[in-house]
């Protein structure tokens, strides 16, 4: 590989937070000749989650936290799916095909898995070790408008069956209601998102939670300042809540 296939970044973080952005990039490397796409759709949030990773490295600096990124678009392989989901190699993507996803053999399926998914998987495993017990937080960014459907929510908190720190988060948050914040929007546990939470943070009990955060609100460097200074400020003291 001529690249890193997975990135840390504040890898001597002392926070006992463990920050993970797993579409941080639209990055295709070049034998997928771009999966057939058009520089527009590449850029567009189909391929990756504008403004996460910015944001997750500001909060990553704030916190004093280390942060794993995948160095892949979601579209080759999507780090916060199973190997088994029928999205981890999306055929489609708010209704636009992927042709590089199409028809794609076994083998061929496999060799993602093993490329991009492993090695990722394996970085959050070996960290969670080295680092005890984290609180787990994933960072992501969702499109204002999907499928014509404009959505309202701003930042959404999205948690699977340990609700601990969604609650905590929540409820001081309630402190500052400058942004629309809700429980498991835009997506839920039922979409198939919390994936990295249930894999990663569940079976070592590990506090986590998944972090949406509505892309316009995150475009510009001093957006993601402010939002990374918000989102960290708030997690310090939800910290003291549980």
């Amino acid at each position: 590989m001529e690249f890193d296939l997975v990135k840390v970044f504040n890898s001597e973080g002392q926070a006992p937070i463990l920050l993970v952005c797993e579409h941080a990039t639209n990055f295709i490397p070049a034998l997928f000749k771009d999966l057939g796409l058009t520089p527009t759709q590449l850029q567009s949030h189909i391929a990756w989650d504008p403004g996460a990773i910015e944001t997750a490295e500001a909060m990553a600096e704030i916190l004093d936290a280390p942060l794993i990124s995948a160095t892949v678009s979601r579209l080759i392989y999507d780090c916060n799916r199973p190997p088994d989901s029928a999205t981890a190699m999306p055929l489609t993507s708010e209704n636009q095909i992927i042709p590089g996803n199409v028809d794609l053999a076994e083998t061929s399926k496999q060799q993602r898995v093993t490329n991009y998914y492993r090695p990722f998987e394996a970085a959050l495993s070996e960290r969670v070790v080295l680092m005890g017990m984290p609180l787990m937080i994933t960072v992501h960014s969702f499109t204002p408008v999907f499928l014509g459907e404009h959505r309202q929510v701003e930042i959404g908190v999205l948690h699977d069956e340990d609700s601990r720190f969604a609650d905590a988060f929540l409820q001081q948050t309630l402190t500052d209601s400058r942004f629309n914040i809700q429980r498991n929007q835009p997506y839920a546990p039922t979409d198939g998102v919390t994936h990295t939470l249930t894999h990663h943070a569940l079976p070592h009990g590990l506090a986590n939670v998944m972090l949406e955060i509505r892309n316009d609100l995150i475009a510009s460097p001093l957006q993601q300042q402010e939002m990374a200074a918000y989102l960290a400020k708030h997690i310090v003291l939800a910290l003291e809540r549980i």
